[in-house]
């Protein structure tokens, strides 16, 4: 078995001022999507004269920081320990003790897109499929953050498992390393599936189906392999709250693909 190897959540140390390796992950994801974002702009129809800029591109990062930040923080508070945070409602905003839902994220990055489609006066759904396939990039550094700090272990291990690992405070039995599969198949996998798939001409909302199917179903699997919350536990029928918030994911992006072929080319 491999042991977790313990690595310092402070990257850097400037006297009081400590730089975590999570913030440096979010800054990386935020950078990623920049870039990704200019790229995308090559592709159709994002790529007509004057149709979008890069100012564009800016304009959404900062919404979707905001998004990210704001929503998957509330998220967290409302969908894992509503009763905690109601007893100590100043406890939301300490939000460097941890403590984030990508869920809840994005629900903060879909309204986020909401004020820039009527601001920019797009539809929402020609917003969602341009910022969808540079997500996932995100993802993964946030998975990754996960991993250094040693936290959102996998569950128990077959110790036969070639990479089954010990988790500092997580017993001495060895553990799937979820965050890693996570980031191999919700991040990279997931990656590599839309940017391909977006790069042809498609009707509108069926990037964004793809990502909300896509990313459910894989979430929905490696969350078999995830420790479930300790405060939580298994919910209804066996499956944890990630799967619960992932079903609704798949369900969404079923019937928005459904909608999006059927309109007319």
């Amino acid at each position: 078995m491999l042991q977790h190897p313990q690595i310092d959540p402070v990257a850097l140390q400037i006297g009081p001022l400590a730089i975590h390796w999570y913030g440096l992950t979010y800054l990386a994801a935020f950078g990623l999507f920049l870039w990704l974002g200019r790229l995308r702009l090559a592709h159709a129809p994002y790529n007509r004269e004057g149709a979008w800029q890069k100012r564009d591109v800016e304009d959404i990062l900062f919404l979707g920081v905001l998004g990210v930040i704001v929503g998957g923080r509330l998220g967290y508070v409302l969908f894992y320990q509503p009763l905690e945070y109601l007893a100590n409602p100043l406890g939301v905003l300490a939000v460097w003790q941890g403590g984030m839902s990508f869920h809840g994220g994005l629900i903060g990055v879909l309204l986020g897109m909401v004020w820039f489609a009527r601001t920019r006066k797009r539809t929402w759904l020609q917003v969602t499929d341009f910022v969808a396939p540079c997500v996932p990039t995100g993802l993964a550094m946030g998975r990754i953050g996960n991993f250094i700090n040693g936290e959102l272990w996998g569950r128990v291990a077959d110790p036969t498992l070639p990479w089954g690992m010990v988790f500092r405070g997580a017993g001495d039995l060895p553990r799937h390393p979820s965050q890693l599969y996570q980031v191999l198949l919700e991040g990279l996998l997931l990656f590599v599936l839309l940017w391909l798939y977006a790069r042809q001409p498609r009707r509108v909302g069926e990037v964004s189906a793809a990502f909300l199917v896509g990313y459910g179903s894989l979430r929905f699997m490696v969350e078999f392999f995830r420790e479930p919350d300790a405060h939580l536990g298994l919910l209804g029928l066996g499956l944890s709250m990630g799967q619960w918030l992932s079903l609704p994911m798949v369900l969404a992006g079923a019937a928005l693909w459904v909608w999006a072929v059927r309109r007319p080319a």
